[in-house]
């Protein structure tokens, strides 16, 4: 499939609210040449037909919630079919059945997807402490995988996923960051890169969550036992335990199968922020926070604050980064990054970005003005003339039908197995916006500043 068969859905951007025209060397067109090319295709897209022997037939490998929501929206791309499910809680596998239909194929071992020959692409929604696993096993048995974040578990764990990633060729990999796909992301690299907000010297990013399943307050179910679980298959990479059905329905709040805040969204976080910056991460990374409200037996914190060093590089200055997340109760459900620059500042959502224009940065004097004063410096009064002002803000938006960043990201990687294409967030890509997540953690619990070597992928000891 070429791009002339995206989907009518993919929109370009929007100047909602706007006081007037920052200029015409500094804002880019709103709608961008990608953006018109998709517009001139949209007959083309309407025509989207895929026969049955030219589906990608995916798999799904972990039925929890985000597992179903993905896969909910890899089967709204046009020719893509849901034919397996595995999951290691009956229930699950049950569900899986009553949602995509009683023909799907479905088993508690991941090993029997991989073996099956009519699939062509897997979904990888597990707990952390399996997708480097999964990952590895999947490219070496030929099958594409979406893998959510963080890629990885452990920072040692990501050399193993992109060697994967090379040696199989015919594959494609895509980590679960959906904001990578997001055309609030892409409008914000574009603004980025004609000096919107001038040089970038500092970002920060904030979520928050307020409900309890936002807290990881899965529900057990009733039936939760040793016989309906997959338990000893679930421990198999793992340390031995009794079975306890809060480690495995909870698991993301436990060091041993989760990443914790900092896995979950910082993640999103840095993710968004690479594809913005063209950066490969940060040097110096520090993290504080505490344990404060949900005290019912987790072992990751709730509150946690990330502070990180971004070195100079050939496509972007140096910059500091600060990152929040709150999952303590009675927050909202608050998310954003912002940047700053020597010019301004600007808050990028997956689909909305605002640019704030500093006032001093467009108080240049226009040639009239400077040639008026400085005829009447001589005499006894400077005349200072007024000019017109830029704008301090604007506003842009997807438009209306817009499917989001989710849709996309799915797209994108169905596209790329058809065409032998390439995505953005691929395991390289997803290392680098996985480490400085998990070196959060490793700063945290140790309490100690880590340092990290993006270009080389490795902790550096000092």
């Amino acid at each position: 499939m070429t791009d002339k068969n995206k989907n009518n859905s993919r929109r370009g951007f929007i100047n909602k609210l706007a006081k007037g025209v920052v200029g015409a060397s500094l804002i880019p067109n709103i709608i961008t040449a990608a953006d018109r090319q998709r517009s001139l295709q949209q007959l083309a897209r309407q025509k989207d037909h895929y026969s049955a022997n030219d589906h990608i037939q995916i798999a799904l490998i972990g039925a929890g919630g985000m597992g179903t929501e993905d896969t909910n929206t890899a089967i709204k791309v046009p020719g893509v079919k849901l034919v397996a499910a595995c999951d290691l809680y009956d229930g699950r596998l049950a569900d899986a059945k009553k949602k995509w239909g009683n023909d799907i194929y479905t088993t508690r071992d991941y090993k029997e997807i991989l073996q099956r020959k009519d699939i062509d692409a897997v979904i990888i929604a597990t707990p952390d402490s399996w997708h480097k696993d999964i990952s590895v096993a999947a490219m070496n048995a030929g099958k594409s995988v979406y893998c959510e974040k963080p890629m990885v578990h452990d920072v040692s764990e990501g050399a193993a996923v992109v060697d994967a990633q090379n040696r199989n060729k015919g594959v494609v990999y895509q980590v679960g960051s959906q904001g990578v796909s997001s055309l609030g992301n892409e409008k914000a690299r574009e603004l980025l890169k004609d000096g919107a907000i001038g040089e970038l010297n500092y970002a920060e990013g904030f979520w928050a969550r307020m409900s309890a399943f936002g807290a990881w307050q899965y529900p057990i179910p009733a039936d939760a036992s040793p016989s309906t679980v997959g338990w000893d298959a679930f421990l198999s990479n793992n340390k031995k335990r009794d079975f306890d059905p809060l480690r495995f329905f909870r698991w993301r709040n436990y060091r041993d199968y989760g990443t914790g805040v900092s896995g979950d969204l910082f993640v999103h976080l840095f993710s968004s922020l690479h594809l913005v910056t063209g950066s490969i991460g940060p040097e110096k990374i520090m993290a504080t926070g505490g344990l404060r409200y949900w005290k019912d037996g987790r072992e990751v914190p709730d509150v946690m604050l990330g502070m990180f060093d971004y070195p100079q590089t050939d496509v972007h200055p140096a910059f500091n980064l600060s990152l929040r997340v709150n999952f303590v109760d009675g927050t909202g459900g608050t998310n954003y990054l912002r940047m700053v620059g020597s010019e301004g500042s600007m808050t990028v959502e997956w689909d909305r970005v605002t640019v704030y224009r500093n006032k001093n940065a467009s108080d240049a004097s226009d040639p009239l003005t400077a040639g008026k004063q400085a005829r009447d410096n001589g005499k006894q009064f400077v005349y200072e003339r007024k000019h017109m002002m830029n704008p301090d803000k604007l506003i842009y938006e997807a438009e209306e039908g817009y499917k989001g960043a989710h849709f996309d990201h799915f797209y994108n990687l169905f596209n790329a197995m058809r065409t032998k294409g390439k995505v953005a967030e691929d395991a390289l890509f997803g290392f680098r916006a996985a480490a400085p997540a998990l070196l959060c953690n490793d700063s945290y619990f140790s309490n100690k500043i880590m340092h990290w070597d993006p270009k080389h992928l490795k902790v550096v000891n000092k």
